[in-house]
């Protein structure tokens, strides 16, 4: 049962990867190709990385604490480093894709120039 699960586990990551790759590969531009980048490959290599967890738990009874650190640090660095770089970007002025509906710190900015 534990190896359905496992599986189920595996097999899960991998398509959030490869939902992240499509989207960087298919977003119109850098903040939603960041966005495709930060939130779903953090998911899907976290989620290999529960599995090997699993993995190492049940069949060789071993208890990674390598692996626990990779997931916590996996969790905590790739959502605000996705943050900052797509903040860099737009204080550099890269532009938003044209089909963009709202941008939030365009108010931000124009109080701050006045």
């Amino acid at each position: 049962m534990i190896e359905i699960i496992i599986s189920i586990i595996l097999i899960l990551g991998t398509f959030f990867i490869i939902s992240s790759s499509i989207g960087i590969i298919r977003f119109p531009d850098v903040y939603t190709r960041l966005h495709a980048a930060s939130k779903a490959s953090t998911l899907g290599v976290s989620l290999i990385l529960i599995g090997a967890f699993l993995f190492m738990l049940y069949e060789h009874d071993i208890v990674s604490g390598k692996l626990l650190l990779g997931i916590f640090f996996l969790l905590l660095t790739a959502p605000v480093s996705g943050h900052m770089i797509s903040r860099a970007a737009y204080k550099s002025g890269v532009k938003l894709w044209d089909g963009s509906i709202q941008d939030d710190l365009e108010e931000v900015k124009k109080k701050i120039e006045n």
